[in-house]
């Protein structure tokens, strides 16, 4: 097979492979190349990205796997993107997702969806991808949950210095009102994304 089908191959299984990236060993075993040679795709498509400057993209080797990630130099661009979220245009499930995340950090997904009564999983990848919320870090016991929590991006567009200048909720709350939680906490988050928008 020639070297540019291999490339085009190669970024799409990087792509693919997201943040999680490949290891040498998946290359080898997926492309049925021996190290040497799959090595040599890995540098040869990473040189086509570097010297290709209308291409936005490029491989890193990172914890031993191979990543694809945006060019440094369009940063700036990257930061204006995630500095300036547009949570006007969130869905209502991610804005109770992001309020539910705002009130009881750090929280897991499951806890999330207890209290939603729905699933999180879009809402949350919003989220994430408009650098409102972010993983903070694992929960203790069976499966080590991700743990996730607001952004310094979340307090810079409400205006807040940190989560504690929140409306407050009532502390009369009961485990039993799930419904209810949800309710109050999408009301008191909307009455702050009104006055600050």
């Amino acid at each position: 097979m020639e070297a540019t089908k291999w490339n085009g191959i190669l970024e799409s299984l990087l792509f693919a492979a997201g943040d999680e990236g490949l290891s040498m060993k998946q290359v080898c075993a997926v492309l049925e190349l021996d190290e040497h040679k799959a090595l040599d795709v890995i540098m040869e498509l990473r040189n086509e990205f570097e010297q290709n400057q209308s291409r936005g993209i490029t491989i890193i080797e990172l914890a031993g796997t191979y990543q694809l990630v945006t060019k440094k130099e369009h940063a700036p661009f990257l930061k204006k993107l995630v500095e300036s979220p547009n949570v006007n245009s969130l869905s209502q499930a991610a804005l109770e997702t992001l309020a539910i995340v705002a009130y009881k950090q750090p929280i897991t997904r499951v806890e999330m969806e207890e209290i939603r009564g729905v699933k999180t999983e879009r809402p949350l990848q919003t989220l994430v991808s408009k650098g409102l919320i972010k993983e903070i870090g694992r929960a203790e016991g069976t499966g080590r949950a991700i743990l996730y929590g607001t952004t310094k991006e979340f307090l810079d567009y409400f205006g807040l210095k940190n989560v504690n200048e929140l409306p407050p909720l009532p502390e009369n709350i009961d485990e039993e009102s799930m419904e209810e939680d949800a309710d109050l906490f999408f009301e008191k988050f909307q009455q702050t994304l009104d006055t600050n928008t």
